[in-house]
């Protein structure tokens, strides 16, 4: 297996930058790159319309942000477990990309949010590190952090549940 270097995916952002693609997927067995100049499409390929996140930080790619994932032989069973295991009444905040979950800004900070926190939509709630790219993951929802069900420097699979919001009225 080839490691895919960050100079790599940088030299595909910029060709796709350059041309007049609206979308481009690259797919293996251990990587995937989806970048899109519409938003809209984006949000719905990381499936966050009811969560959503920051894009990757990157200040030159603002035009055709993009959404990397590296995958991993994960189990069917799993996801439909980590369906399952949501409670009625409450939602989950989901992971955009796959990486390593970090619930404060740096070592030694408090966290962005601690159960039983009220939160807004805009609420910041944590981060996702891949490849040196941090995404802030922010509530999307208006209610009260119930459970963090990720361990910080945990890392986690795209979709995962990360944290249960419960709406507020």
């Amino acid at each position: 297996m080839t490691e895919v270097k960050p100079e790599d995916v940088e030299a595909l952002v910029e060709i796709f930058d350059q041309s007049d693609w609206s979308e481009l997927r690259i797919a293996s067995s251990n990587f995937q790159l989806y970048l899109s100049k519409d938003a809209a499409q984006r949000d719905r390929h990381r499936g966050i319309a009811s969560a959503p996140a920051a894009a990757a930080v990157s200040p030159q790619r603002a035009a055709g942000s993009l959404s990397v994932q590296h995958t991993t032989a994960a189990s069917p069973h799993a996801a439909a477990a980590a369906e399952a295991a949501i409670p009625d009444g409450l939602q989950a905040v989901r992971a955009p990309s796959l990486g390593t979950f970090y619930l404060a800004p740096k070592p030694g900070a408090a966290p962005f949010v601690t159960v039983g926190q009220r939160v807004e939509p805009e609420t910041e709630i944590c981060i996702i590190e891949v490849m040196k790219l941090f995404t802030a993951v922010r509530a999307g929802v208006r209610g009260v952090v119930r459970r963090i069900l990720v361990a910080d420097a945990q890392m986690v699979e795209f979709d995962q549940p990360l944290i249960l919001i419960e709406p507020a009225d």
